[in-house]
């Protein structure tokens, strides 16, 4: 393993194997496949649908590959920002590490927001903010505790996500295929909908819109990464996690959507709430969409309690580059960055007030800017891996020391970046999607000149300043 400043070390490195897979896997199983699976039926057909995410699957699985040997051989709490700042440029790496945490500061704002407009079901008479006052204060605790805490409680947040997924396959399946019997004696299904609906019912273009969404449902693993500087054995654990994530992520969606189409038709799929909740209702289970509305909750606390992680790691990490106050670098006494985590649900809060205040403008800017976040971290680490392989051969390195290996370099990390790309291209010809692109390209480019004009010049200051001194002190001498 490759070895890090001795300021990398000082956070605590408690988390398991368990704690690393099931937080990526909590980042990923959100809102996009409870609420958003229905889009992406009614899109792209139920078998358009099943190859979307095969094609976004194999865009993760790439990307990965990517992480986990940088990752393993560099196990650093900011990840992809170190590897992009270290092989790429300093000043890309300090625009994609404050890109990635805006992206996740206001995405926690999001996920409390919509969290509790939920609780409104159950006490319709109370206010939206009580509840994101009560929801963003416990996850404060959490993240202050320690990070065993957190990675406890992202444990079984995701662990009801996927017992609730392993529960819906089962049941569905079941009912799918005449196993168990249907509500109002409807009839078993079977293939039907899949034979109905064609293989791409809405033709290519409707399939490449889909394709926009499930990509960004699959992001998320990236955690993985930015929770390695806090690992037990990243050695390890890194790579059993990266597998682990990739196969069971397609397992989960692949087989969910397949139920999901099979029960539901492709013309309904996009005009319900949640398909979850129309498929437990057909086969006639009580109380339905309330199990599915507690779901839900869970899968945007859990997400937000995983934004609060990485965007206060990322501070962290920018700190200890000179990319961001030193302050922000402060550890407590169990090892985590008060005044980043403290700063970060700041800005929460306020974007929060700004969604109660102004939904329709400055909110709405603050979402757009923050969704390319993690598909720009998503180029930045195929990206920095083709670039560090490269460097570290260079300089006289050996595969042999390698501990994780992308396979096929350059060939798969090449096509890794390509399929990125082509994501983040494709995004200015959907016009929902559009305005991410004219919010965050003014924003990174804000972010480069910064660094260019401000720090760089400042660090170059100092340098001279240093070597002046030092002329000086010989000069002194002699």
């Amino acid at each position: 393993m490759i070895k890090n400043n001795n300021q990398q070390m000082e956070l605590n490195r408690t988390m398991k194997g368990r704690h690393l897979f099931m937080i990526s896997l909590g980042g990923i199983i959100g809102t996009g496949l409870f609420l958003g699976s229905g889009y992406t039926v009614s899109q792209a057909g139920p078998i358009g649908a099943i190859l979307a995410y095969l094609v976004g699957g194999l865009i993760m699985y790439l990307t990965m590959l990517c992480l986990g040997e940088l990752s393993v051989a560099m196990p650093v709490a900011g990840s992809f920002q170190v590897y992009t700042s270290r092989f790429i440029s300093p000043a890309i790496g300090f625009t994609v590490g404050w890109n990635y945490w805006l992206g996740w500061a206001v995405t926690i704002a999001l996920e409390l927001l919509s969290a509790g407009v939920l609780m409104k079901r159950w006490f319709p008479d109370s206010p939206v903010w009580m509840w994101c006052l009560i929801f963003g204060s416990a996850l404060f605790l959490v993240n202050m505790l320690s990070t065993r805490t957190f990675a406890e409680t992202e444990f079984w947040f995701a662990s009801i996500k996927v017992s609730a997924i392993v529960l819906f396959v089962i049941l569905g399946g079941a009912a799918m295929f005449g196993l168990i019997d249907m509500k109002d004696g409807q009839e078993a299904p079977l293939f039907s909908n899949f034979t109905t609906s064609g293989l791409l019912p809405n033709g290519v273009a409707g399939f490449l819109m889909t394709m926009i969404t499930v990509s960004f449902a699959f992001q998320g693993t990236e955690l993985i990464g930015i929770a390695a500087g806090e690992s037990e054995d990243p050695e390890k654990n890194i790579p059993k996690s990266i597998r682990a994530i990739v196969w069971r992520t397609l397992f989960f969606y692949v087989l969910a959507i397949f139920v999901l189409s099979g029960i539901i038709p492709s013309s309904e799929a996009g005009v319900i709430q949640s398909p979850f909740v129309v498929v437990f209702d057909k086969i006639g289970i009580p109380y339905a969409s309330d199990i599915m509305n507690f779901v839900i909750l869970t899968a945007l606390l859990s997400v937000a309690n995983s934004g609060v992680y990485a965007s206060t790691r990322m501070l962290w990490s920018l700190s200890q580059d000179n990319m961001a106050v030193s302050k922000l670098g402060k550890l407590n006494k169990k090892g985590v960055p008060m005044n980043a985590l403290l700063l970060t649900m700041s800005i929460s809060s306020l974007s929060l007030l700004s969604g109660l205040v102004a939904e329709n403008t400055v909110f709405l800017w603050l979402i757009s800017t923050a969704g390319l976040g993690t598909i720009v971290s998503w180029i930045a680490i195929t990206a920095s891996q083709i670039a560090f392989r490269k460097q570290y051969l260079a300089k006289g390195g050996t595969l042999e020391e390698l501990k994780f290996k992308t396979p096929l370099y350059p060939y798969l990390p090449l096509l890794a970046l390509l399929l990125n790309l082509t994501v983040l291209v494709s995004l200015a010809f959907d016009p929902d999607q559009r305005m991410g692109l004219y919010c965050s390209i003014p924003f990174m480019v804000i972010c480069y000149l910064y660094y260019k004009l401000r720090i760089e010049k400042k660090k170059e200051a100092l340098q001279k300043d240093n070597l002046n001194d030092s002329i000086e002190k010989i000069n002194e001498i002699s």
